[in-house]
């Protein structure tokens, strides 16, 4: 759980400059919200942290969900081990490099405003970025690199693409559909 803690608090360092108003949300609130994120199977049993590392409950399953992916986002989501690594490697801004599958639901999307950038995950201002991209409700897997050859990057043209493909944090945006909520990009 420490490297759970540790990856809080870089995730928190990192996007502190973000444009994301941050409201008190109680904890039950965030609870709430981070099981959202995915299938009950899965969400009723994970581990609940915060986006400063904090355990807002603990799981007994090998599943991590959190209220925003980054801080005051309010953009949930549920990641499996290889995500949650992945997850690391970007906040410390080292190589990762998918030996595995990694699944990670954003069942509720992203709210107005909290896409990022679909090209690299270190945007200096994600919403200005020329390739600003904010999915509703999707899954996301990593896969080895070599396996996404065949897929657009190109979210504009429906069905799967891939974001931040030129960087070692590659992986597939799967959009699912929910009352309306679709791909917004500029």
């Amino acid at each position: 759980m420490h490297n759970v803690t540790r990856l809080g608090m870089l995730l928190t360092a990192y996007f502190v400059g973000t444009s994301f108003s941050v409201a008190e949300d109680s904890i039950l609130d965030k609870i709430s919200r981070a099981k959202s994120a995915a299938p009950a199977q899965i969400s009723d049993n994970a581990t609940i942290i915060d986006t400063d590392g904090t355990v807002l409950q603990k799981g007994s399953n090998e599943w991590t969900c959190l209220p925003d992916t980054l801080p005051g986002d309010k953009a949930p989501m549920c990641n499996d081990a290889t995500w949650m690594a992945m997850m690391n490697a970007i906040a410390n801004k080292q190589p990762f490099k998918a030996d595995k599958i990694g699944i990670s639901y954003m069942l509720q999307g992203e709210p107005s405003g909290s896409g990022v950038s679909n090209s690299t995950p270190y945007h200096a201002d994600h919403g200005a970025a020329d390739d600003y991209v904010e999915t509703g409700p999707h899954i996301m897997i990593i896969v080895p690199k070599a396996l996404l050859q065949h897929i657009t990057s190109d979210p504009r043209v429906g069905g799967p693409y891939v974001m931040w493909g030129d960087t070692d944090y590659a992986h597939i945006m799967i959009p699912t559909s929910l009352d309306g909520k679709h791909i917004v990009t500029k």
